[in-house]
């Protein structure tokens, strides 16, 4: 799966009304509970890659599928989970898709239960080649592409600003 999610980062109106501090609300349409904001753009970018980190780890924590990212659609912006929590997530995903639980991969791998258990926390800093190794032995491959990286605040913020 291709780990980019939407997102929308808008001006908080309120708060700019209210103290005439620039803010902006972060939501991903897709990721229930996904939510952050930032007093700016770039800021609100931070904390996009952050909440969405974290709140994807929340799935993995709770036993739940990983939700599929949706299309990115006018006015949102594509927020990618870094490479080694995107390979953390497809091995959590194939192992679910075929019935492998983490006791089970430990013996393919030859690894204590704790290593696999900290293969597969989005929050703990793994290796890629061990996640490349474990997501071979449930029968995956990670592939990496590289895009452009998330734009510069767009014309129509500046306009709620008038």
């Amino acid at each position: 799966m291709r780990y980019v999610f939407p997102c929308n980062i808008v001006p908080d109106a309120e708060e700019l009304q209210t103290t005439g501090r620039a803010a902006f609300n972060v939501t991903f349409p897709d990721v229930y509970g996904a939510n952050t904001c930032g007093w700016s753009w770039e800021e609100a970018v931070e904390m996009a890659e952050d909440c969405l980190g974290v709140a994807l780890g929340m799935y993995v924590d709770a036993g739940e599928d990983i939700p599929q990212p949706s299309q990115v659609a006018e006015g949102q912006v594509p927020i990618p989970v870094p490479p080694v929590v995107a390979a953390k997530l497809s091995l959590y995903t194939a192992m679910r898709k075929q019935g492998v639980s983490a006791d089970d991969l430990a013996g393919i791998l030859q690894l204590e239960k704790e290593a696999v258990r900290k293969l597969l926390d989005p929050g703990y800093r793994s290796h890629l080649t061990q996640l490349e190794n474990a997501l071979h032995a449930v029968g995956y491959a990670l592939v990496i592409e590289d895009a452009i990286r998330i734009p510069a605040e767009t014309e129509s913020i500046a306009q709620i600003a008038d």
